[in-house]
């Protein structure tokens, strides 16, 4: 079974009649299984892209990070210095 033939069912099962509930089903089922079919990729994985792909998540998580700190944090760091100013 190959993804084109796949993708052609899918076509055909689509353009039928039917609810636009099941259209929606059929769709989302067959574009899971196609992301889910292995394909061969003949492609190499260096260790150029392997850091790169790391540092990427590093700096996704860093920010993330960053991006809690400054909106929970500081602000709750400031108010904590308020009160203990007042008493």
């Amino acid at each position: 079974m190959t993804r084109q033939w796949l993708a052609s069912k899918m076509a055909h099962t689509i353009m039928r009649g039917g609810s636009r509930q099941m259209k929606s089903f059929v769709a989302i089922a067959v574009a899971a299984l196609l992301a889910a079919y292995p394909s061969a990729a003949f492609a190499y994985v260096g260790p150029g892209l392997g850091a790169g792909a790391l540092a990427a998540i590093l700096g996704v998580a860093g920010g993330l990070l960053m991006l809690v700190v400054g909106v929970v944090w500081y602000p709750l760091k400031r108010l904590i210095k308020r009160i203990r100013a007042r008493k």
